[in-house]
């Protein structure tokens, strides 16, 4: 057998390196490079062995663990799980900083490998700097943290262990059902120790994603359930994009007569002009794509986990006069909500069930239906987001001015706060890779950092990231890392002064404006005033303040001609959002000293007994 003597880091990286996929017919490397922060727990072992390769695998110098995690699971999405990136870290707070990265990817099914420093294996000069004692159990150390938001995790004490984990990594992080992040804790001293390794590790391996079609028995009971329907209904979910389906979708919709909605993973599979598209569903839905799934007799949900916004905690889908089908490549997801089981591939069985459905399609009154509920809600939106604002713009108002200012190319990223449900509901995506929300987890402080993920993933796109005050002063570094990385990105800082979203659900649940906006915090809040312009200029990137709507129109245009990242400041009105009707499970007091609270929980009562249980 062949072998070559190389360090454990140096082996890790040969491997990666010699990763491909088939992408457009095109062979291309998985891994497009790797975010570093060095520290004493990887600079030396880590460090050494991508130096060597800087040049065909390159090193990103992030100002932040947690930031340059999300610009990698960002990278990974925006390449719908084909392409990705590694991330590597010091041992302590430097590896633990990417904890809070590794649930959001976790939670999105999203491919990232993290390579956290550890302790020393052989214990020799315990404790280490940074080190977290057990006292109970040497061998535990604060890289135990990512063993539940982990969908493989491995400590690898001895080089020799990489020859059987890493093609474990690979199977995890390509996997369509298990798909996550991997996480190998890496001991400082393993990652410089040396081993002769077989040279069959290090050959090119093309990968392929599985795409299973469905089982015939539950293929046939589909299929019945669909021809016996007079009222579909499709929910679109991030699968469809992971999958390709796309197109397919559009095909099997239009020809089938069945309106399509779609959650915040999967908006975009449709472009919101097309004939069946009826917008986002649920609590942060369109009021047309709501009331169709309150009639619909059938709904075909397609690559979603049906997490409680998509549902309406459970009020929406869940009916005695309904029939839920879940097609979806994971068992677990598939078995949701009392539904009837659909496992395969989304574009595969999309594929089986058109050909299978022959001359079958709904009724023309229903889709007729579904276009009348959607030419209203489409009406509803021009009047939401005109530039007709007496006094500071609402959420709405800004997303249309940045609407009006973007081009169908432009790829838009939020995250967090009330502007992931106004864009699910208002921002008219174009299609496949236009529109970038992480609501799976939710995450303050995703955007401008998931932003440069998906510019150094779309060069050729503008990227506008859409962010509140609050997430950005949770995390703003990485807008440093765009100029650095020259990855321009134009960044629309909504200031509402505070936590405008969670003080709205604290008044609606019957609670007093407390601990949210700034005015009525502990401390003075008139002293929080923040020069977020003046922030983004002392970090290189360009930046101004707008009074208008007007103003921030000429501001985008200004940005998108500009060779460098950009932010733009917009004062906004915390207190309005646009109301759908829909209901969201979140539990108020039974008992409480307010009346108001008491006037919350006698209608939060009457909601829940629309809950199946």
């Amino acid at each position: 057998m062949q072998t070559v003597t190389l360090t454990a880091a140096q082996a890790l990286v040969a491997f990666l390196r010699q990763q491909y996929m088939v992408i457009d017919g095109e062979e291309q490397p998985i891994f497009a490079g790797v975010f570093a922060i060095f520290g004493h727990g990887n600079v030396a072992g880590m460090g050494e062995a991508l130096n060597h390769v800087r040049k065909e695998f390159p090193t990103y110098r992030a100002h932040n663990e947690q930031g340059m995690a999300h610009a990698a699971i960002a990278f990974a999405k925006a390449n719908q799980r084909r392409r990705m990136m590694m991330c590597t870290t010091s041992i302590g707070p430097g590896a633990t900083n990417m904890v809070t990265a590794a649930a959001l990817a976790h939670a999105n099914r999203l491919p990232v490998l993290l390579v956290v420093g550890d302790i020393f294996a052989n214990r020799k000069p315990d404790p280490v700097l940074q080190q977290i004692e057990n006292f109970g159990d040497p061998s535990i150390s604060a890289n135990d943290c990512f063993r539940p938001v982990s969908r493989y995790f491995d400590r690898i004490s001895r080089p020799e262990q990489m020859i059987n984990s890493l093609p474990v990594v690979m199977q995890t992080l390509l996997d369509p059902v298990n798909c996550g992040p991997a996480t190998l804790a890496f001991p400082q001293d393993v990652q410089a120790e040396a081993f002769d390794f077989p040279t069959s590790l290090f050959a090119k391996k093309v990968h392929r994603i599985r795409q299973p079609q469905a089982e015939t028995y539950e293929l046939e009971q589909a299929l019945e359930v669909l021809k016996n329907a007079r009222k579909p209904l499709i929910i679109a979910g991030g699968g469809v994009l992971y999958s390709g389906a796309a197109e397919v979708l559009s095909a099997f919709a239009k020809a089938r007569h069945i309106p399509v909605a779609e959650t915040q993973a999967g908006k975009g599979c449709l472009t919101w002009s097309h004939e069946c598209a009826v917008g986002g569903i649920g609590v942060t839905g369109s009021e047309a794509a709501n009331q169709l799934a309150a009639e619909a007799d059938v709904v075909l949900a397609i690559g979603t986990r049906l997490q409680d916004f998509t549902t309406a905690s459970r009020t929406l889908l869940e009916s005695a006069d309904k029939t839920l089908i879940q097609l979806n490549i994971g068992s677990f997801d598939a078995a949701k909500h009392n539904a009837l089981p659909l496992v395969g591939d989304a574009k595969a069985t999309l594929t089986q069930l058109n050909e299978q459905l022959s001359t079958w399609r709904a009724g023309s009154t229903w889709i007729a239906q579904a276009q009348a509920l959607n030419a209203q809600w489409q009406a509803k939106y021009q009047a939401l987001t005109a530039n007709n604002s007496q006094g500071l713009p609402s959420d709405a108002q800004v997303l249309g001015a940045v609407k009006r200012a973007s081009q169908p190319t432009d790829v838009v990223v939020c995250a967090a706060g009330g502007l992931p449900g106004e864009l699910h509901k208002l921002w008219r995506a174009e299609g496949p890779g236009t529109y970038h929300v992480e609501y799976g987890f939710s995450c303050m402080g995703y955007e401008i950092a998931g932003g440069l993920g998906v510019k150094m993933a779309s060069p050729e796109r503008d990227v506008i990231v859409v962010v509140g005050d609050g997430s950005y002063m949770m995390m703003n570094s990485e807008l440093a890392t765009s100029v650095m990385l020259k990855q321009k990105l134009i960044v629309v800082l909504l200031d509402n002064r505070g936590f405008g979203c969670i003080h709205r659900l604290q008044n609606g649940t019957g609670n007093a404006a407390f601990n949210n906006l700034l005015e009525d915090c502990a401390g003075d809040h008139h002293a929080m005033q923040i020069d977020f312009a003046m922030h983004a200029r002392s970090m290189g990137a360009d930046a101004e303040k707008v009074s208008n709507l007007d103003e921030l129109e000429s501001a985008i245009t200004k940005a998108k001609k500009a060779p460098k990242s950009t932010l733009i400041v917009i004062d906004t009105d915390p207190l309005i959002s646009t109301d759908n009707g829909s209901w969201w499970d979140v539990a108020v007091p039974q008992v409480s000293h307010r009346s108001e609270v008491n006037a919350a929980y006698e209608a939060y009562v009457k909601q829940q007994s629309k809950q199946p249980y």
